[in-house]
């Protein structure tokens, strides 16, 4: 153990002298998210500055605001971290020689302060309202440190709670994580010690753990960016589980579409693998644990456990009937464990700081706290981490800055595309498995979609249920033929074309689907169109009785009409319309011919006078 306590010290060491050094140092935010918003330019800009400021560049993962990016983070010695969004690469010098030359920070351009870790490790933000209301433990190092510099991961405490484990016996580790509450974050919520126990029970000596780095659900990155910004917490966290069940073997199995995700990987583990923290005789103990990484082809129903394995062995990703459960025939037909990349990289702060500090966040169930993606019609999107139990209400307006445009909340989707549509009269609900589920959701692996009044429900469950039914592997009848057939009802309703008895019917099948199906894709499937008949069923009437779409989305049930009273006759709309429906002469009231029309939305979203009406059709044929 002396060596892991000299590697810590150096690399703390390492660490402070970075932190404390004389020559500033510029943060980057060089995550996916990240590098699309333009951060590679700045990185290449900055570069340039430090030939003639003395400047150090640290690239960092994201620490969340997505909206914000590029975001980079400027540190003088004796200083907090002060943080710079929308960073566009004419603007670094400017920010840079501002701060550093002539001692001015430029508070009004600055989003926020990144304050000092506190003594049990959760960094600190003042200021920026999303960042400074979360609780970050799993994402504690996201945005911090350089994920690519073991050092770094080490100097925050890293491979501790490794260490705490491997002084204890697997089953003293299994009852820390048990006691600590962690429940599985890829969706069920099944409690996470609770499985390790029961793989380990299983009298088969040869045994396997694999992090589930599949993620799937459209509009997620929760998994993604904790990769990208903190590999090693993940890694850390599947050795100690490979511990605690007696695994020889671990397999990442992540979807090819996150190269830079795969490279982090590849990088930590043979940084790993120098450091003893991978092979043989891990940290000097009798303890041999090696990790391969497995990429997928990006198949939704590859979240599914037992679909997992089987693209894991090379085989169609399809599941199977349980039991047996993956604990005990799994890959191989070894006994498996099956672990979320956020389960895995929560349990390295549980063994580090104690299952009682762990278990004091979230509720009496719920346990901890959970990472969500937050997209939609919200003001600040991004990544966030907030403990179970916070309200739907902290979340989308304290946290998320409420709707975007000024727009009125209407609901949340929770879960992902086999998730469910919750309205805002539940605003005050709690995010916790239970709560969640008594409203027909689910936690699901931590997607939230903010919806305006100006989003139908009944097409965003067509959007989603059309995703399922692509997805799904096809094994079973429920699932292959129920979900289509779900679609073709809801294309109907969307059309104008839906009956009353479509109601029934959707309410039948989609049960059916969901009882009868082999898996959890299946299961869950209709939970869109379960939900929303539940909450939303007059805009299903209003689309069905009326044929008409309360939101003005569904475009066969509308047209665009000019105002000719509004329209001041600017020619934005006639020279934009790619199939040329507008017509009219300069400064005169323009004509669309709806015949032409395609319902591209340019020409309403693009007139400035605001003259583009969405008039029912039904009401034009009445005429």
């Amino acid at each position: 153990m002396s060596n892991f306590y000299s590697m810590v010290k150096q690399a703390k060491t390492s660490w402070e002298n970075l932190q404390n050094q004389k020559k500033p140092v510029i943060y980057t935010g060089a995550a996916s998210c990240g590098r699309a918003a333009g951060i590679l330019p700045i990185i290449e800009e900055l570069k340039d500055i430090s030939k003639q400021i003395p400047i150090d560049i640290v690239e960092v993962g994201c620490i969340g605001p997505c909206y914000l990016e590029p975001i980079i983070g400027i540190q003088k010695k004796g200083t907090p971290t002060i943080l710079y969004g929308n960073v566009q690469a004419r603007q670094v010098k400017e920010i840079v020689e501002n701060y550093l030359v002539k001692g001015n920070p430029q508070a009004d351009k600055a989003i926020g302060v990144l304050g000092e870790n506190g003594k049990e490790g959760i960094p600190s933000f003042w200021e920026h309202p999303m960042l400074k209301n979360q609780v970050r433990i799993v994402l504690r190092n996201c945005g911090i440190i350089d994920p690519t510099n073991i050092d770094h991961y080490l100097a925050m405490d890293g491979y501790l709670g490794l260490k705490n484990a491997l002084a204890m016996s697997p089953d003293e580790v299994i009852k820390v994580v048990t006691d600590a509450g962690l429940r599985g974050r890829g969706g069920a919520g099944f409690p996470t010690g609770l499985k390790w126990k029961f793989t380990r029970m299983e009298k088969e000596p040869e045994k396997y753990i694999i992090c589930n780095a599949d993620e799937g659900d459209p509009g997620a990155f929760m998994n993604r960016s904790l990769i990208e910004g903190d590999p090693h917490a993940v890694l850390e966290g599947m050795v100690i589980g490979a511990y605690a069940i007696g695994a020889q073997k671990g397999y990442v199995y992540c979807r090819a579409e996150y190269p830079l995700a795969i490279e982090r990987f590849e990088k930590a583990i043979a940084d790993m693998k120098e450091r003893g923290f991978l092979g043989e005789d891990i940290l000097n103990n009798d303890f041999t644990f090696n990790i391969e990484i497995k990429k997928g082809a990006g198949a939704f129903v590859c979240g599914e456990e037992t679909a997992l394995i089987a693209s894991v062995m090379g085989d169609r990703g399809m599941p199977r009937q349980k039991p047996p459960y993956p604990s005990q025939q799994g890959v191989w037909d070894k006994p498996t464990v099956i672990n979320n990349v956020e389960t895995l990289g929560t349990v390295p702060t549980i063994l580090r700081m104690g299952k009682s500090w762990y278990s004091k966040f979230g509720t009496e169930q719920s346990k901890g706290t959970k990472t969500f993606s937050l997209v939609g019609k919200i003001k600040r999107p991004g990544l966030i981490e907030v403990p179970l139990g916070t309200s739907l209400r902290e979340v989308v307006f304290n946290i998320g800055g409420g709707v975007a445009e000024e727009k009125n909340f209407k609901a949340i989707q929770v879960g992902g595309p086999s998730g469910g549509t919750i309205p805002s009269a539940f605003i005050d609900e709690l995010l916790d498995y239970e709560e969640l589920g008594k409203l027909g959701a689910i936690m699901g692996s931590g997607g939230i979609v903010v919806i305006d009044d100006e989003t139908c429900v009944v097409d965003l469950s067509r959007y989603f249920l059309k995703f399922t039914e692509a997805e799904s592997c096809g094994k079973c009848v429920p699932c292959r033929i129920g979900n289509k057939q779900l679609l073709i009802l809801l294309e109907k309703i969307t059309a104008g074309n839906g009956t009353i008895d479509d109601f029934e019917l959707l309410e039948e099948l989609a049960h059916t689907i969901s009882e009868g199906s082999l898996c959890g894709l299946g299961k869950t499937a209709p939970n869109p169109v379960i939900t929303t008949l539940t909450y939303f069923r007059d805009e299903y009437r209003a689309h069905v009785l009326d044929r008409k779409c309360p939101a003005k989305v569904c475009k066969d049930l509308f047209i665009y009409q000019v105002d000719e009273e509004t329209c001041i006759g600017c020619e934005i709309c006639r020279k934009m319309c790619p199939t040329k429906a507008v017509t009219g002469e300069k400064k005169q009231p323009h004509v669309i011919d709806i015949s032409k029309c395609i319902k591209c939305d340019v020409c309403f979203t693009n007139c400035p006078a605001k003259a583009i009406r969405k008039i029912d059709r039904v009401e034009v044929e009445t005429w």
